[in-house]
């Protein structure tokens, strides 16, 4: 019961199919197709006769479910099935095409048909046993043919009425979707098979049915030029059809090709091109074809002629077949090169623009007929089949069809006007260069003429080079793929990589300051550039003309950079590779009469300066005429015979057909139709009636010639018109020239609308052969008269031993000596007449008229060359400037020696800094009614906190075991340090005893540039106005600098006065430390002692206040607040000075850590500190310290009573002084005294903290050492105790520590080893000296930092181990009469500001009764970790597959799942899942969230599936690019390409020192807001 009733529905549906199919205009293709039985009994009623036919009825029925698929797959392994599936799978093909129809998820149902036919098809013995069996091929024709049949249309192409030819509609979702691909690609795949190949090549009814099927793709897509109006919809259609060329069309073609590789195969070729040429006649009769194709139509589908083309190619090339035995006869050959040379003229009419109205799809098509992946399938047959035509044809005829197709006829007169029918005067000299270069294309390219396969990819690569620098795989995807699998072209073949590595150099990638990151490239060597570059094949591939002018522009760049030829050069002439017998005949057409009428009306015309003529024409001209000498025939013996002088003929433009004889002939009169407004009308006809006849020469010598209705002039080119005629003429051509006789034309299609101009005749005395044009083009082109000079006369070996290299460089002169030079080698006739020539120009012909002309040209010139020059001054100035400011503002790596511009670095003598507002351009100081401000950007910066205590950064995990603890980064110590001082001391002096701001620290940068601050507001309201979509946030006070474009997001006021302190305050004076000491104490105490008073709010405070509103947004309120008390004042105190320490470190950071290279780095540029301090030293003032609870007590007074110090039970004592943090009491000392500063009391501060710093360093060293060593040491320095030096001998000073510290409990408990010995070995005054300079350099490098910004004093550069002395010496702490001859001692830098034992005694007294209760802590405390290396992100492995593989299958330790996204931290190594809801808090995803606790804001991710880089800034983000490159230093961006990929070093330290240097804003430049979603 299924059965039938399932064979009803079949057979209605097979009905109806019949009906729909029976209407219009399929009717008559169907019955032509189904004529046969055996293609209907295909599309025939199903009959199951199992149950596996059942099953896969109602699989197909169902589209294909997958499990359906999986399940008849998987019994594929069982032969025997296998064997009967495929066969049912056969029987079922039409069916599964009918469903495929109808299908509304055909890309699914595709993929999954194809799942199954290629395991099936694949297999060469079963394809081949189906075929026989069940007729598979007939089969597959048969159903893509009735598929194809179900979306006909009538043919407009040519005879739009009457045409009989249907071809494919491109607009119907059978080819716009590609729904036929899984056929077409089954098809594909079984033709790749020997012997299914082969019997599909020897079956008659199938190469007929299939050429049917290639038809209905011929002259589909037609396109109609728009003359009037633009066309109201842009159909898109074009693709669709090129996609079905190239798929049903070109790629069975090239399986077949492959099969015709040798003589064996001749007559599958035979057969080919038999049913080729039957279909192109059934074709040509079906559009009512009959020589001249319909105007302002063309369509780039011809596979016909395409397929006739390539086997043609391959017949000749592999299979030894004799090329005339294969062709057809002159009429068809001339109908055979009509479409063809149409497309080539439309590609010309496209690129003038003349297509215009027809939207931008056309140029769309244009593209892609020569795009890479089309041109082998699509331009190149076209040109090999024109070239073909033109071997064989009458080369007059050939060249006559060449303009007139392209519609320059009119152009090629004498006449300085004409009028021209067919084209607008605006398109004539594009159109021209288009005929011109199509005609040298066609002579120069060898493609299929004669070229091995491996000259061809070398050809191919070194024009694609030639172009622009390429990476591997762009490389690899614009050499056209030669389908044919074993020519050895394969991409990524041996082949391949030897050719590249042969032509091109390797350009490792780079990071450019602009930041834009450049892949590994290859670009052509010297000797390419040298020997090989060829405009022809360049042009041939360019998809984009701009391309061409790059080519030349790149290859000029090489020639002047060699020094081979230093002016602006021509395209180079190539010797080309010699032509295959069979097409000898193409060369006829540089050896024909019209050819060299044409060469030598253009030559004329261009030294005659007629309009619509330009360097390309020439160019393209000289082209020619020095290929026709290449190619010459002509022997020395039959020219004696030829001469007769110019005298000998006068009925003839030239006598024979030899260019090397005709360029000598002398040309008197011509006759000329002429508008009569023309200035050559005015002139009297000569008296010599010699050229007389010269019209009947045009019209009767020269065969091709059209000529105007009743005209009977003498216009150069009045091409042939009745085209059929034409055609009998050629086809039944005798000896006899008469024959060749034209007839008027009556009739023109191409006859514009309106009346015909109003001609005359007139006639043009001349004078000139080719050979005297070109020597007056010499003189013309060097601007010089009598500049040519024959070289043979001074060196006559140039004619007998000729070097002319087979590649010559330089301009049209060097061409036109060339071409001279070669004509005189070639004939001694032509070398008599050029010495000739050149003997008689010295007198200039019409000497008036020449010299005015020359003089206009000359005039010209000049102006020219003075315009140019001109030009180039003022670029170079440009360029100067633009790298001066580069270097000065831009935060490139410059050279440590540029001299910085640094702010702080102003004139000592300037007694108060002018700066220049860079928006309203007025210069004038900082005031405080109108402040300047920098431009500056504020940034939290996690950067310190990462620093560890290694040199070696950490790996990133690839294992499980491999796990990132930071327990012993920066920011993790001082927390830990923070939190245990806060468990046993008082709060507010544990907020004074250390700096915040290593997790979330502000860092202010800037990039130089000053404006007035009412001048940024009125700003910022522009660009608030301002709806142009930006990268930043107006609103969150974001901005780029209006004068370098540099990302900034406040403004900090400059302090009025000068820069840099007064010489005033430098003036060494001879006050004691004692005076200096108290003066520093007074200065403290002082309230208000502000030069800006805050009770009067002026602008500048004003200003003041917002900046410091601005740097405490900047960053989050846990990373400044720290106190137990929420909102305490020690809490604003300790971010203020932090702030200050943190722009300090990161200055030393990106110095290298330390400051032996001195000077002003990169970093000078942008740092801001002068005026930093400024603004928080204003706010510090505010807060004032009790004095007795001022650290510069203790530190320079002695308490009477000490026990006093010491915090009663109930309350927490203060902090400990050596608990203290040395460079945070100098931040505080200094910001709490009056600005500007006195220099006395600056080195008066650092002297007395050095004491303190001293002193840690020494109870730090005796907690670190042994038992054994501390009695030791307390021993020795007893002995020294009472020396004239004791006070700066580190041994008295250690021992007498040890001595106080032993008193408490701190060295006892030695049961815990934990922080002992940092080493086994003894101590010995070296490294204990060592130790001890280590210790303290952290704080004499941020010191030096400090004085050089506050006072502008040079650092000075010096090696490592002198850093200690340099720096102690640079400060004031060295006396300056030190000698340094004996080995240096660090204690000699001490000067106690009171008696050291005493101070010492105190301090250790504080530190003995707390470490009375908590030894273990207090130990903790002293041993204070200074020696912090430079940060660094995680250490990458090598190849990118290891962290793939651990990371992409990774589950989320969050949300326990595995990320679809996974990204990875690359700062501390941290899982996150990529925009990712499942780990979502608070509408913040997790890489937003983590880039604010890891970054403070900034966040550097690899994400796993995409190779690439993404960093989040605050709320924004950008595509930073990939640290993994493959072997050719290419990105792999999602992992499209599959390579394998290694760490690029360069990149990632690139990477890194973005990051450590904070300006990943400045040099990204594609930013977006992320919305909290990534």
């Amino acid at each position: 019961m299924v059965f039938r009733s399932h064979l009803l529905v079949l057979a209605l549906w097979q009905f109806k199919e019949d009906q729909d199919g029976s209407q219009g205009l399929g009717k008559r293709k169907r019955v032509k197709l189904s004529s046969g039985t055996k293609d209907q009994s295909i599309m025939d009623v199903l009959k199951h006769k199992s149950f596996l036919e059942e099953l896969l009825f109602w699989t197909i029925k169902y589209e294909f479910p997958q499990k359906m698929v999986t399940f008849l797959l998987n019994m594929l392994p069982d032969q025997e099935y296998k064997v009967a599936f495929t066969k049912t799978f056969v029987q079922h093909y039409a069916f599964i095409m009918k469903t495929l129809k109808k299908s509304h998820e055909s890309d699914t149902m595709s993929n999954r048909i194809v799942h199954i036919s290629v395991q099936l098809f694949s297999n060469e013995e079963l394809a081949r046993q189906v075929t026989e069996e069940c007729q598979l091929l007939d089969i597959m024709v048969t159903v893509l043919l009735y598929m194809m049949e179900s979306c006909l249309i009538k043919s407009e192409l040519q005879d739009e009425e009457n045409s009989l030819h249907v071809v494919v509609n491109c607009g119907e979702a059978l080819l716009k979707n590609n729904t036929y691909w899984p056929l077409v690609s089954d098809f594909i795949n079984i033709l790749s098979h020997q012997s299914v190949a082969k019997r599909f090549l020897e079956d008659h009814g199938l190469l007929v049915t299939w050429m049917n099927f290639v038809s209905f793709f011929q002259g589909m897509n037609l396109n109609k030029r728009e003359l009037n109006e633009h066309v109201e919809f842009e159909s898109q259609t074009y693709y669709a059809a090129f996609a079905a060329e190239l798929e049903a069309c070109a790629q069975p073609m090239w399986g077949l090709l492959s099969h015709c590789k040798i003589r064996e195969t001749q007559e599958y070729t035979r057969n080919v091109v038999r049913y080729c040429l039957e279909a192109l006649q059934d074709w040509f009769d079906a559009i009512n074809f009959v020589d001249e194709p319909a105007p302002n139509q063309v369509t780039f589908h011809l596979p016909l002629h395409r397929y006739y083309a390539m086997f043609l190619s391959k017949a000749v090339k592999c299979q030894e077949l004799d090329l005339d035995s294969v062709l057809p006869d002159q009429e068809m050959l001339m109908k055979l090169m009509i479409h063809p040379l149409q497309i080539q003229a439309s590609l010309a009419e496209i690129h003038s623009n003349m297509w215009v109205r027809n939207g931008l799809q056309i140029k769309g098509q244009a593209m892609t007929y020569v795009q890479s992946h089309f041109c082998n399938s699509m331009i190149d047959p076209d040109i090999y089949l024109l070239q073909v035509c033109a071997s064989r044809l009458d080369p007059d005829y050939f060249i006559s069809s060449v303009f007139e197709r392209f519609k320059v006829v009119d152009l090629l007169t004498m006449a300085s006007q004409h009028q021209n029918t067919v084209l607008d005067a605006e398109h004539e000299r594009s159109m021209l260069e288009g005929a011109l270069t199509f005609l040298v294309i066609l002579l120069s390219l060898r493609l299929h003429l004669g070229m091995s396969d491996d000259e061809i990819l070398r050809a191919e690569m070194v024009a694609q080079l030639c172009m622009n620098d390429r990476t591997h795989s762009s490389l690899l995807d614009l050499i056209p793929e030669n389908p044919n699998p074993k020519s050895g072209i394969i991409p990524g073949s041996y082949s391949f990589e030897s050719v590249l590595s042969a032509v091109a150099d390797f350009k490792a990638p780079v990071f450019e300051p602009g930041g834009s990151m450049q892949q590994g490239m290859y670009t052509p060597k010297a000797e390419v550039w040298d020997q090989e570059f060829d405009p022809v094949m360049v042009i041939l591939r360019t998809v984009y003309r701009r391309d061409v002018q790059s080519a030349m522009d790149r290859y000029t760049a090489f020639l002047k950079q060699s020094g081979k030829f230093p002016g602006n050069p021509w395209p180079p002439y190539k010797k080309r590779t010699s032509l295959h017998p069979s097409y000898k005949g193409l060369m006829r057409l540089l050896h024909c009469k019209t050819l060299h009428i044409v060469l030598f009306t253009l030559l004329y015309k261009i030294l005659m300066d007629h309009q619509n003529l330009s360097e390309h024409v020439l160019c393209m001209v000289l082209y020619l005429i020095e290929l026709g000498l290449e190619n010459s025939t002509e022997d020395e013996s039959d020219e004696e015979t030829s001469v007769g002088g110019p005298e000998r003929c006068h009925d003839s433009w030239f006598p024979g057909s030899n260019l090397v004889s005709n360029m000598r002939h002398f040309i008197n009169y011509v006759r000329v139709r002429v508008p009569e407004t023309a200035p050559e009308v005015k002139r009297d006809s000569p008296a010599s009636t010699s050229s007389d006849n010269l019209g009947s020469l045009q019209s009767s010598r020269r065969p091709k010639v059209l000529q105007r209705e009743n005209s009977g002039t003498a216009q150069v080119f009045s091409l042939v018109a009745e085209r059929r005629k034409k055609f009998q003429e050629i086809i039944n051509r005798s000896n006899s020239e008469a024959n060749q006789v034209v007839r008027p034309k009556t009739s023109s299609k191409w006859s514009a609308p309106g009346s015909a101009p109003q001609l005359t005749t007139a006639i043009l005395e001349i004078k000139e052969s080719i050979l005297s044009l070109l020597i007056k083009l010499h003189h013309k082109l060097s601007g010089k008269q009598n500049s040519y000079y024959p070289p043979w006369l001074d060196d006559i070996e140039i004619l007998i031993q000729p070097e002319i290299p087979k590649y010559s460089h330089g301009d049209g002169i060097t061409a036109v000596e060339r071409i001279l030079l070669k004509a005189a080698l070639q004939s001694r006739m032509n070398k008599r007449i050029i010495e000739e020539i050149c003997r008689k120009v010295t007198p200039p012909v019409p000497p008036k008229k020449i010299t005015a002309a020359e003089k206009k040209t000359l005039d010209k010139e000049e102006r020219r060359q003075k315009a140019r020059e001109r030009q180039q001054k003022l670029l170079a100035e440009f360029a100067s400037r633009q790298k001066s400011f580069m270097e000065t503002a831009m935060d490139v790596d410059s050279p440590e020696n540029d001299i910085p511009m640094e702010i702080t670095t102003a004139e000592l003598q300037v007694s108060e800094a002018v700066y220049d507002c860079v928006i309203c351009g007025q210069s004038g100081p900082s005031s405080e009614d109108r402040p300047t401000g920098l431009v500056v950007l504020l940034q939290a910066s996690s950067v310190l906190g990462q620093c560890r205590d290694n040199v070696e950064p950490k790996k990133l995990p690839i294992t499980e075991e491999e796990q990132i603890y930071p327990w012993d980064t920066c920011a993790a110590v001082h927390d830990v340090r923070l939190s245990l001082l806060q468990r046993y001391f008082k709060d507010s002096s544990c907020l004074l005893a250390v700096s915040i701001g290593w997790e979330g620290g502000v860092y202010v940068q800037t990039c130089g540039h000053t404006l007035h601050i009412d001048c940024h507001k009125s700003y910022m309201e522009s660009l608030r106005n301002d709806q142009v979509l930006q990268g930043f946030s107006v609103d969150k006070g974001e901005f780029t600098c209006p004068l370098c474009r540099q990302f900034a997001n406040s403004v900090l006021p400059c302090y009025p006065g000068s820069n840099v302190e007064n010489n005033l305050w430098q003036r060494p004076s001879n006050k004691s430390m004692q005076d200096l000491i108290k003066e520093v104490e007074e200065l403290q105490g002082r309230p208000g002692a502000f030069p800006v008073s805050i009770s009067s709010e002026t602008n500048l405070s004003k200003e003041m206040e917002s900046v410091m509103k601005d740097i405490k947004n900047t960053t989050q309120k846990k990373y400044r607040d720290y106190s137990k008390t929420p909102g305490s004042p020690d809490n604003d105190f300790l971010f203020m000075y932090s702030v200050a320490r943190t722009n300090l470190e990161l200055e030393l950071i990106h110095r290298g850590g330390n400051l032996c290279s001195g000077g002003a780095s990169t970093a000078g540029k942008r740092s801001c500190l002068n005026q930093l301090f400024h603004v928080l030293a204003l706010h510090m003032r505010l807060y004032s310290i009790d004095s007795e609870y001022n650290p510069w007590k203790k530190l320079t007074q002695l308490v009477e009573d000490m026990n006093s110090q010491l915090g009663n039970e109930e309350q927490q004592p203060e902090v400990p002084i050596l608990y203290h943090d040395v460079t945070s009491l100098l931040l505080i000392q200094i910001l709490m005294m009056p600005q500007p500063l006195h220099k006395e009391h600056f080195t008066c501060i650092v002297k007395v903290l050095f004491t303190l710093l001293y002193t840690q360093a020494l109870a730090a060293l005796s907690v670190k050492c042994s038992e054994e060593d501390r009695s030791a040491w307390k021993h020795m320095g007893a002995l020294k105790k009472n020396t004239c030096d004791a006070e700066k001998s580190y041994e008295v000073l250690l021992s007498f520590i040890i001595n106080e510290l032993s008193k408490g409990k701190l060295y006892h408990e030695e049961g815990t080893q934990e922080c002992v010995m940092i080493s086994p070995i003894a101590w010995s005054p070296e490294s204990m000296e060592k130790y001890l300079q280590d210790f303290c350099l952290p704080f004499l490098r941020i010191t030096s930092l400090l004085q050089h910004h506050l006072f502008g004093e040079d650092l000075p550069s010096c090696q490592e181990e002198e850093e200690f002395s340099v720096l102690a010496s640079c400060l004031g702490l060295l006396p300056t009469f030190y000698q340094t001859e004996h080995p240096f001692i660090s204690a000699s830098c001490l000067e106690w500001p009171v008696p050291p034992f005493d101070i010492i005694t105190q301090w250790c007294f504080e530190i003995k009764s707390f470490t009375e209760r908590h030894a273990e802590q207090g130990k903790a405390l002293l041993i204070q970790e200074s020696r912090w290396k430079l940060p660094h992100l995680l250490q990458l492995p090598e190849n990118y597959n290891t962290i793939f593989q651990y990371y992409h299958r990774k589950t989320c330790s969050v949300c326990t799942k595995v990320p679809k996204d996974p990204a990875v931290c690359l700062v501390c190594g941290t899982f996150v899942c990529l925009k990712g809801l499942c780990c979502k808090q608070q509408s913040y995803c997790e890489c937003v969230l983590h880039s604010q606790n890891c970054g403070a804001g900034t966040g550097i991710f690899l994400l796993i599936n995409a190779s690439v880089i993404i960093i989040i800034r605050g709320h924004r983000f950008c595509l930073w690019g990939s640290v993994y490159l493959d072997a050719h230093g290419e990105e792999d961006r999602d992992l499209r390409r599959g390579k394998p990929l290694y760490i690029c070093k360069e990149r990632y330290k690139v990477l890194e020192q973005q990051w450590i240097s904070h300006t990943f804003d400045h040099i990204n430049k594609r930013w977006g807001p992320h919305y909290n979603g990534l």
